[in-house]
């Protein structure tokens, strides 16, 4: 596995920046859905988890997910993020959590299981963080239980399959050639 060079550096930090817009309008969509109740907002929580996911997926190098989460981080905090300096902390954690899956597969792999996987590991690193500021010890099993899950289901949804299929539109444009070079078995490993 090559190391990160200039260029994947560079469409690493664009991607995230773009992300890093995305999560700070998508911080008004998940507030809204609180008062629904019954852990909706954790249903859309997953958005957070994306640039990690797309930046990997088009990059494919170590490192990528954890600089895409935590430049994105770093650009939501920049734009005002209601969250302050604490999404930093919460995108390096989602960004290593993603990066151990990675590292699982040596790097290798591109399916959809792996990134859903490592969209679930970044959730679970989120949860942790959640449950360190200590909120989530007052919820009673049943709704601890509802959260996680919840959480989790967002994640697979948005920021593994959608990120998969994200890419997979972005590789059939042909965008992505700019960047490497594709062989079939890449594309192929992006097959269902």
């Amino acid at each position: 596995m090559s190391k990160l060079k200039l260029t994947d550096i560079l469409v690493t930090v664009v991607i995230s920046i773009l992300f890093g817009v995305i999560y700070k309008v998508w911080g008004p969509l998940y507030n809204m859905l609180k008062p629904f109740g019954i852990h909706a907002d954790q249903l859309i929580y997953g958005m957070w988890f994306m640039a990690a996911m797309v930046a990997f997926l088009i990059i494919r190098k170590p490192g990528v997910a954890l600089l895409a989460e935590i430049a994105a981080s770093s650009g939501e905090f920049l734009m005002g993020s209601e969250w302050g300096l604490e999404v930093l902390l919460f995108g390096i954690i989602q960004g290593l959590m993603a990066e151990l899956v990675f590292l699982a597969t040596r790097y290798k792999r591109y399916d959809i299981l792996v990134i859903c996987t490592a969209a679930v590991s970044s959730a679970i690193g989120s949860i942790f963080m959640d449950y360190a500021k200590g909120y989530m010890g007052d919820l009673v099993l049943w709704n601890l239980l509802l959260f996680i899950t919840a959480r989790i289901i967002g994640a697979i949804l948005i920021a593994g399959i959608g990120s998969h299929f994200l890419v997979r539109a972005l590789e059939k444009t042909g965008v992505t050639s700019l960047v490497r070079r594709v062989d079939q078995e890449e594309y192929d490993a992006l097959d269902l």
